[in-house]
Order: C-alpha cells, then sequence, then structure tokens
C-alpha cells in the first residue's frame, strides 16, 4: 500500500460535526468561526486570533497589518514554500533571503543581521518541518531595529519555544491548516497576536475592509449601517471549515504525540541500520543525515527530512517512490524558481539553503502513520542507499 508523506486524519466526531453545521442556520461565516478563533487562541496562549481561507491569506493579511509597502524590504528564509516570500511581493515589498543554519535548518539570526538595510519592515521566521526557530535571538534583531516579526507557523502548532508554545511569541504568527498539516480544516489558517490594534486591523483586511464596530466607524445612521475602511480581501472561512478546526484541535495533543514518537522511531531506526551497514564516509560521517533537534525547541514535526548523498538523492527518491513510500522535497530554493529569476534574483545564493537541498528527501509523518510503516521506510531508506552508492563505486 503506498505510504504518503502527509494526509488528514478525519474520524466519525470530525464528520458529525461538519454534519451538524450543514443542518444548521450558518453555513459561511457564524458562529463556528468565532469558537475556532477562540479555541485556537487560548491552544497557543494568544490574545486574539483571525481565522481565514489558508494560509497564504495569513501571511499576506499579517504583512498588510504590518504595513509593509511599496519600497520596504522583508527578510525570509529560502527553505519554505514560496507563500513566505510572496506576501511581501502581494504588498509591493521585496523578499530578502537570509540563508539558514546547516543544523536546524531553520533561518539563521546572524544571516538576518547582514541582510538589514534602511528598507526593512519585516522578519518572516518560518518554523521549518515544525521546530521553532531561535526567536530571542530574532526578537533582540528586531528590537534593535525596530522591525515586526511575524512567525511562519504554518507548520508548527504544537511545537513550543523555551517551554512555551508558539503563536502568542512575537507580533503576528500565522498558521495553515490545509490537510497535511497537523490539523486540517480543508482548506484554512489563521493569524493569531496579543497585540489589540493589530487585531482590529487583521479583522478588516480578512473581511474587505468593512467594519461594523460603531468604535471604528465615522458615524452610525442604524442597525444596517457598515463601512469600508481600508482595501481588504474575501478571505472570509466558513463554519463548515471551523466546525473540522474545533473537532481537530481536541485532538491535536494526541496526534501531536504520536508525531514525536514517530520521528523517535526514526531517529533510533536510522542510527542502528546506518551503523550495521556502514552507511558512513571515510570520515565516519553518516551518509543519511536525520533532523537535529535544538535544546530549547519542541518539535510538532510536520516533516521528517533526511538528507543523503547529493549525486544520488534522485535515484533514492525514485527508488522509495517504485517501493510505494511518497517521498517529497521541501523545498525548492524559492529565489530558484523561474518567477524570482526573471525578477531580479539571478544572483541571489544562500549556499546552507542550497547544499540542504540538494540531498534533502521529505520521508512519511502522518498522525495515522503506524510503527511498522516507518520499519518499512527506513529499510528501503538505507537499502537505496546503499544500492546507489555501490553502483557509484
Amino acid at each position: 500500500m503506498f505510504i504518503p508523506y502527509g494526509r488528514q486524519s478525519i474520524d466519525e466526531e470530525d464528520i458529525q460535526a461538519v454534519v451538524e453545521v450543514l443542518r444548521s442556520d450558518y453555513l459561511t461565516t457564524g458562529p463556528k468561526v468565532t469558537e475556532f478563533e477562540q479555541v485556537l487562541a487560548d491552544y497557543v496562549g494568544a490574545k486574539y486570533a483571525v481565522a481565514v481561507s489558508n494560509g497564504t491569506a495569513a501571511l499576506h493579511i499579517a504583512c498588510l497589518a504590518a504595513g509593509v509597502g511599496p519600497g520596504d524590504e522583508v527578510i525570509t528564509t529560502p527553505i519554505t514554500f514560496a507563500a513566505s516570500a510572496n506576501c511581501a511581493l502581494y504588498c509591493g515589498a521585496t523578499p530578502v533571503f537570509a540563508d539558514i543554519k546547516p543544523d536546524t535548518y531553520n533561518i539563521d539570526p546572524a544571516e538576518i543581521e547582514k541582510k538589514i538595510t534602511d528598507k526593512t519592515k519585516a522578519i518572516v521566521a518560518v518554523h521549518y518541518t515544525g521546530q521553532p526557530c531561535e526567536m530571542d535571538a530574532i526578537h533582540a534583531i528586531a528590537k534593535e531595529h525596530n522591525l515586526i516579526v511575524i512567525e511562519d507557523g504554518a507548520q508548527v502548532i504544537s511545537g513550543k519555544y523555551k517551554g512555551q508554545m508558539v503563536g502568542g511569541l512575537s507580533d503576528m504568527t500565522t498558521f495553515s491548516f490545509h490537510p497535511v498539516k497537523p490539523v486540517t480544516t480543508g482548506e484554512g489558517g489563521a493569524v493569531t497576536t496579543n497585540d489589540p490594534e493589530l487585531y482590529k486591523k487583521l479583522k478588516l483586511f480578512q473581511t474587505h475592509g468593512i467594519t461594523r464596530d460603531a468604535n471604528q466607524m465615522t458615524k452610525n445612521e442604524g442597525g444596517w449601517y457598515y463601512e469600508q475602511l481600508e482595501l481588504g480581501f474575501n478571505y472570509r472561512i466558513t463554519d463548515i471549515q471551523c466546525a473540522l478546526g474545533i473537532s481537530q484541535m481536541k485532538k491535536l495533543d494526541g496526534f501531536a504525540e504520536h508525531r514525536r514518537d514517530l520521528a523517535a522511531r526514526y531517529d533510533a531506526l536510522f542510527a542502528d541500520k546506518i551503523a550495521d551497514m556502514k552507511l558512513v564516509d571515510e570520515n565516519q560521517r553518516s551518509l543519511i543525515v536525520t533532523p537535529y533537534q535544538h535544546p530549547d525547541c519542541l518539535s510538532s514535526y510536520h516533516l521528517y527530512m533526511i538528507q543523503v548523498p547529493a549525486d544520488i538523492r534522485k535515484q533514492v527518491f525514485d527508488y522509495l517512490r517504485e517501493n510505494q513510500i511518497g517521498v517529497n522535497v521541501h523545498y525548492i530554493p524559492v529565489y530558484k524558481h523561474p518567477y524570482y529569476q526573471a525578477n531580479g534574483y539571478q544572483d541571489v545564493c544562500c549556499p546552507n539553503a542550497e547544499a540542504f537541498y540538494a540531498g534533502a528527501i521529505t520521508l512519511p509523518l502522518f498522525a495515522d502513520m503506524t510503527f511498522e510503516q516507518v520499519d518499512y521506510v527506513v529499510e528501503k531508506v538505507c537499502e537505496g542507499v546503499k544500492k546507489f552508492l555501490l553502483q557509484k563505486m
């Protein structure tokens, strides 16, 4: 049976939650949206949450609320989905790429510092694979240069930095609830914040820039009255999706615990197999690099990334696919995409990011995955690496 790299976990409770909404008076923006926002805010320890149609919309309105606009620069990592950089482009700003750390694969605070100019407006720190970035260092840089910090937490929900849940640490944090993420609403996203002024802006940008809040309107002609205060967007999420999200959030801690157990099994099995099969180079360095976990961080393990020798990566990847293992690669450095290459990024090079990408493979990891499936994946990875190394000799 094919093993995907990620997939949703839906049970009867989730289905019934959606059915109840389908039988109710509200299908689109209604009470379940507000309830989901509160559940999310409470879980991550933030004062406010604004739920939107997807994670990209969350990043866009976060940048808008931060005041990002034409002439500004936004620093982010190249090892991420394109949306982490595109959100700056949507606002007329320029994405600037800072290299990653070779151990955590997260953006390197020292590289952020090198990229700051008088045009820098914000930092989008991506918690890649679900491992939180080194937020103390990033916050210190932001404070020194008066920058907004937006955490792209699309992969990190349930992750912790220094014992504190990610979601209430910075100016804003965005989340994604795509089906491969730790919890899903089908499509969906959210922004969390502790700042009431940012919250007001986020709510406006979420819904066409329109408000019925008497405290924000210039006048009030009656119960029907509303005003458009900003050029916002229709980034609303539905009650149908949020009912699923509320049900999923009840299971999140269990999902997270199982993901961490799966990752621990991967770690242990790879360590044994690498030793048994002597999968090391002449300097006794492992030819299969497993994820490093920073001691200050508790990962959500959205992804389990390994690195294999770059010159056999494609062969190993194809071999695993042939053996019904749905491996993937996350991600092509964003500046390498044709759009970016055609728009001024031809000379950008982040050496650590490129070295990581050259050997990276994403292995399956999802809430319903079994330990037996992990065993099979590890066996086939090691088998493939050994096979193609021998062919090179």
